[in-house]
């Protein structure tokens, strides 16, 4: 276990700037981009009555707040956060998916393969300490980082506000920062399953093509479904591809990225108005995604090409 968590922390080391800097650059510039859009927001406010408008209509704030209005508030608070936490995972999942992309190939590039196997490391420890890394470590740093740069956005609108009069912190405390936090923690084990079949055919292209592995990763699965395609053309409705760009295609390239499987599940189902928004956003309604068989397929296909990938690992040295 010890040589596992040492594997996985070189992994760390060694993809600092993706892991780590990524999230955190990403945070940094949409706070300054909110911060600039604030600035312009005043100083143009200046000459377009802008500064009235606070004046005379976010008085209606201090008033006293129904309990829709409060929960309504609750909501876009609680967005302000995920707002963040959606660049941050759209960062995550391109992140992830050059890091799974060139783990393999890289070390057999740089011929750095040759001192690993001179290490009592195996093979399955190696290609899972790269698979853990990429669906558990990165996607908790990311989560940290979307956060912390929520909590500053919260911090930098109430700011804001106060200027123009606005006591708009007693309003925070209608926000649910912990519940948001505990939802984005929570689904990291789900994103790690449901990450499998793109980590599983990433590291198999990784572990097999001898140069740009991209195109392999890419442009096969593309040109599969241009072959059905071009079959669903010529015989009518006898072959429908629709299938495959949805449970082939989309999870074999696109399932790195966090919160894709909320395309699995009916946003109708959380109800219409924005109090119901973030129920459909919740843990519950996320992990109900587990209880369909294109998740559990995808899973075992997964592990079927991680495993795939170990046994290339093995004698894969392009020597």
């Amino acid at each position: 276990m010890k040589t596992f968590y040492w594997l996985v922390k070189r992994e760390f080391w060694e993809h600092r700037g993706g892991f780590l800097w990524a999230p955190v650059i990403t945070g940094g510039v949409f706070l300054l981009l909110n911060l600039m859009g604030i600035v312009a927001g005043e100083v143009l406010g200046n000459f377009n009555a802008h500064s009235d408008f606070i004046g005379n209509n976010m008085g209606l704030l201090n008033r006293a707040l129904s309990d829709n209005d409060a929960t309504r508030i609750g909501v876009g608070l609680d967005f302000v956060m995920l707002s963040t936490s959606m660049f941050t995972s759209i960062v995550l999942g391109f992140v992830v998916f050059f890091y799974f992309l060139g783990a393999l190939y890289d070390d057999r590039r740089d011929r750095s393969l040759l001192f690993w196997k001179s290490l009592p490391l195996s093979d399955t420890a190696t290609v899972l300490s790269k698979v853990v890394a990429g669906t558990v470590l990165a996607p908790a740093i990311a989560v940290v980082c979307g956060v912390l740069t929520g909590i500053g956005m919260l911090l930098l609108f109430a700011i804001t506000l106060s200027f123009h009069g606005v006591s708009l912190w007693h309003l925070l405390t209608y926000a649910h920062p912990f519940r948001v936090t505990a939802n984005l923690i929570g689904a990291i084990p789900l994103y790690a399953l449901w990450a499998l079949p793109s980590a599983g055919w990433l590291l198999l292209c990784s572990a097999w093509a001898r140069s740009k592995p991209f195109l392999w990763a890419a442009v096969l699965p593309v040109a599969v479904g241009m072959v059905l395609a071009w079959f669903k053309l010529m015989s009518g409705r006898i072959f429908d591809g629709g299938w495959y760009w949805h449970d082939v295609f989309a999870r074999a390239l696109l399932s790195v990225f966090p919160g894709t499987w909320l395309g699995q599940r009916n946003f109708v189902e959380a109800g219409g108005g924005p109090e119901h928004t973030l129920d459909f956003l919740n843990l519950g309604n996320a992990y109900s995604v587990m209880a369909t068989p294109s998740f559990w397929i995808g899973a075992v296909a997964g592990l079927a090409l991680l495993a795939a990938a170990i046994w290339l690992r093995r004698w894969r040295d392009d020597t």
